[in-house]
């Protein structure tokens, strides 16, 4: 499934006093299959652009193509738009209300006219495919540790079998286990399914270690769109957005600013440990 936003345009209380631009002529285009992380400072953007792809907010001039059609088109099929491009809101276990777990993440598929039987087997495949255990399927979801009851809550979006799935901070206030176990999860998910996924994060860390791609959004408009390694090239102009590099990156600055001859083209932990051991010759 490909998208396209063009020459999108969205202002909040558009004719008023309060009237602000929060996306100022976006074009994007999102491939099918794609790990795309996006990127940005709080009030960048993000959170109002990915709310665009499934017509939960319409623009204010521009358009989001999915598969060539306008979904903005009268007479567009927004509930089955937003069965295929699903997303997942920040903190989304708030959004669990169901007697049990089992219950919660049949929610959806429910609502898509689906019987019973087809019902159940996509819950079921969502709870495995998010690492829930059977003993935890019939427990109320409030019982759940915070990052059992985060997958709860996405599985739920996953039995509804998107094509795209965002998550917009899928990670926050979980603790670095879990954060990992998360990731991992989603990586898994998408070479088992194919499915687009895009990251909304403020981790650069984790967009540099899990997106093929990462879009960097400022006032309300794309800064940078590249691979990880090409965005994290303009250390400078990040800082300056309030976001700066991974770690490990700002690392090898400091290293090469101390005289070692490093490589500041890395990423990731692995491939720093590989050039620091290159330039002390093991």
């Amino acid at each position: 499934m490909s998208i396209i936003v063009n020459h999108l345009t969205y202002r909040y209380n558009p004719g008023t006093a309060m009237e602000s631009t929060a996306l100022d002529d976006i074009n994007l285009k999102i491939e099918d299959g794609e790990f795309i992380g996006l990127i940005g400072h709080t009030g960048s953007g993000k959170s109002t652009l990915v709310q665009q792809l499934n017509g939960i907010l319409k623009p204010t001039s521009g358009g989001v193509y999915v598969d060539g059609a306008d979904i903005g088109d009268d007479g567009y099929d927004l509930k089955k738009l937003r069965g295929e491009v699903g997303l997942v809101f920040q903190y989304p276990e708030h959004q669990l209300f169901e007697t049990d777990v089992f219950k919660d993440v049949c929610f959806g598929p429910k609502n898509l006219g689906l019987t019973q039987k087809e019902t159940e087997l996509r819950a079921y495949e969502a709870l495995k495919q998010v690492g829930i255990a059977d003993e935890y399927f019939y427990q109320s979801p409030f019982d759940l540790s915070g990052g059992q009851k985060r997958r709860v809550a996405i599985a739920g979006v996953l039995a509804m079998k998107p094509k795209v799935l965002i998550l917009d901070e899928p990670t926050a206030g979980l603790d670095p286990k879990g954060r990992d176990e998360l990731l991992d999860k989603l990586t898994s998910i998408r070479q088992d399914t194919g499915c687009t996924i895009i990251l909304v994060s403020h981790s650069m860390e984790d967009v540099a270690r899990y997106a093929d791609r990462i879009v960097v959004m400022h006032k309300g408009r794309i800064a940078f769109d590249d691979t990880p390694m090409e965005v994290f090239k303009h250390r400078d102009e990040l800082k300056e957005m309030g976001l700066g590099v991974p770690g490990i990156t700002e690392t090898m600055y400091k290293l090469k600013d101390a005289g070692f001859p490093v490589s500041t083209d890395i990423i990731t932990v692995d491939t720093a440990v590989t050039e620091i051991m290159k330039v002390l010759g093991r």
